[in-house]
C-alpha cells in the first residue's frame, strides 16, 4: 500500500525486481517480490526472509540497504532495498570486456569490505559472482560496488545472534552458482 511499481528491471527462477515509488516519501526503491509458486515452499520462504535479515543489520556502504519486508495481500513475500542505478559486473564485462588492473583492484577491495562486515557478523554470502556485484557511482562519480543478493547465505550458529536460527540448508544439496564455488562450498554447503 506504500509503493507503486514503475517498472519490472529484473526476473530469475526465483523472483522479480521492480522499481517502485514509495508514495509518500517520493523515492525510488527496488522490490524484491518472489514468485507465487517459490512463496509455497516454506524452505524458500524462509530463505528469502533470512536474506532479510542477513542484510538489514550490515551497515557497510558497500552492501545494498534492505528498507523493509512485508507479504502482499496473497501471502507472497516482498523485501524493499535501495534503488541502485548501474550495472553489475557481469554486464559490464559482457559489454565492455576486461576491465583495466586499477580498477578492478579497486572495485574488489570495496566488495571485501562489504564482505569482511558480514563475516564479521557470522554471515556467509555463498554465492559470489559477477553479476551479484553491483557497480554504480558516487556523488563525485566514481565507481562503487554494491554486493546483492545474499539469498543463499550462511548464518554462523556460532555467533550469538544467529545461535536460535534452524539451518534451512539440506544435507548434500548444492547452492550457489558451481563456476565460481569455493570446493569447501562444493563438498558440504552446510559446513561453509
Amino acid at each position: 500500500g506504500k509503493y507503486r511499481i514503475d517498472e519490472v528491471i529484473g526476473s530469475g527462477g526465483m523472483g522479480r525486481v521492480v522499481r517502485a515509488s514509495h508514495l509518500y516519501l517520493q523515492q525510488s526503491v527496488a522490490i524484491k517480490i518472489l514468485l507465487p509458486q517459490m512463496a509455497e515452499s516454506a524452505s524458500t520462504v524462509s530463505r528469502f526472509l533470512r536474506e532479510a535479515q542477513a542484510t538489514v543489520n550490515l551497515k557497510s556502504e558497500h552492501i545494498a540497504r534492505v528498507i523493509d519486508v512485508g507479504t502482499m495481500h496473497d501471502g507472497t513475500p516482498f523485501m524493499v532495498m535501495e534503488y541502485l542505478e548501474g550495472n553489475d559486473l557481469n554486464q559490464i564485462l559482457r559489454h565492455h570486456g576486461p576491465q583495466p588492473p586499477p580498477i578492478v583492484c579497486d572495485l574488489m577491495l570495496q566488495a571485501c569490505e562489504g564482505i569482511g562486515e558480514a563475516h564479521a557478523r557470522g554471515i556467509v554470502h555463498r554465492d559470489l559472482k559477477p553479476s551479484n556485484l553491483y557497480v554504480c557511482r558516487r556523488t563525485n562519480g566514481a565507481p562503487m560496488v554494491k554486493v546483492l543478493d545474499f539469498g543463499i547465505s550462511k548464518l554462523s550458529p556460532k555467533t550469538p545472534r544467529h545461535a536460535s536460527l534452524k539451518p534451512i540448508t539440506v544435507v548434500r544439496s548444492s547452492l550457489g552458482s558451481p563456476i565460481f564455488m569455493a570446493p569447501e562450498q562444493m563438498r558440504d554447503a552446510s559446513q561453509v
